[in-house]
């Protein structure tokens, strides 16, 4: 672990779960996570412990300053009497006591609970975030979910009774293991996605929440209402119209996390404009009401902004211009 990092990574991993890192903290955590696996498993330690807290700090009664002092005194007497067992390397056990002291301190609650009654508690729940980069990750029925950038997905440890259900933040593609005697459940916002086995992308945003069918048939349902969509169709639901809508799906560029690729087919600069923006969280406008519907018809490769404006100039013979933060199409 870096000498450097190893000061401050616990701090950064707290506002990490509480979704409160700045980017450069967040590419400094993506970072320390890549630098080795025993990172990785530090960092699923500490947010179990993190997890399992807030679960159970709601359902004590326990006085919590008399169970810290209780907790307190019984780790210090233990590292009088008998040595420490090392979790991974002896260089981190101190700091992942650090950590579990850290949690306990501010929901000692919790953590006592878990400590000495985990064998009652909830299922493990397990969090995965993508941060800068797409994250491919198995869930335990062998399901396999994609993640878009600035996304997370929670799960169970093991999917036990008659449901396999997980929530989403952000945007994700599907690849459903099929058990048709155990539906899969998404729940997003304030939408349920079931399917059995298929292929779907799943998108939440701050416009809109969406579910684009690649295989198979998918139920979407939101308050009293439901549909049922095929291939090539999606449901959506508008922020500004919280109607459940059900269409046929223009494009297909909710593959371009997955692809590296935008593929447009007779596709309005518009839309193409729109998908660059979120692609890159960029601040393109089209500067001439008279280019929003030209066509284009070519495969843009996702690793540049300026390669593709500079495509999309010499297709269209149009001008791009930067003006501050703001690119203007003229």
């Amino acid at each position: 672990m870096n000498k450097e990092l190893n000061y401050n990574i616990d701090d950064l991993l707290v506002k990490a779960l509480l979704d409160e890192t700045s980017v450069a903290e967040q590419i400094e955590i993506n970072q320390w996570l890549s630098d080795s696996d025993d990172n990785q498993r530090y960092f699923e330690h500490f947010e179990l412990i993190w997890n399992q807290s807030k679960q159970l700090a709601a359902q004590s009664a326990v006085d919590e300053n008399a169970a810290w002092e209780r907790f307190r005194k019984r780790t210090q007497k233990s590292r009088e009497e008998a040595p420490v067992i090392p979790l991974f390397k002896p260089q981190k056990s101190f700091a992942f006591l650090r950590v579990a002291a850290m949690i306990t301190a501010t929901l000692c609650t919790g953590w006592l609970a878990y400590v000495f009654f985990g064998q009652n508690a909830e299922p493990q729940m397990l969090t995965v975030r993508s941060g800068a980069e797409t994250v491919i990750d198995t869930l335990p029925d062998g399901s396999i979910v994609t993640l878009n950038k600035k996304s997370s997905i929670a799960y169970p440890a093991e999917f036990s009774g008659s449901k396999r259900e997980v929530s989403l933040t952000g945007e994700a593609f599907f690849e459903v293991t099929k058990d048709k005697t155990k539906p899969f459940v998404i729940a997003v916002n304030d939408m349920t996605v079931k399917v059995l086995g298929t292929s779907f992308n799943v998108k939440d945003n701050a416009k809109k929440t969406e579910v684009i069918v690649e295989t198979g048939l998918v139920e979407v349902a939101k308050n009293n209402e439901f549909v049922r969509i095929s291939p090539k169709q999606k449901a959506t639901v508008l922020k500004s119209h919280p109607a459940l809508v059900k269409d046929e799906t223009a494009d297909d560029f909710y593959k371009y996390y997955r692809t590296n690729k935008l593929v447009c087919n007779d596709t309005p600069l518009w839309r193409l404009v729109e998908i660059l923006n979120e692609t890159y969280d960029a601040n393109i406008v089209i500067g001439n009401e008279r280019l929003n519907n030209m066509p284009i018809n070519t495969t843009f490769d996702t690793k540049s902004l300026d390669s593709t404006l500079s495509l999309v100039s010499e297709t269209l013979t149009i001008k791009v211009e930067h003006r501050g933060e703001q690119i203007i199409l003229k």
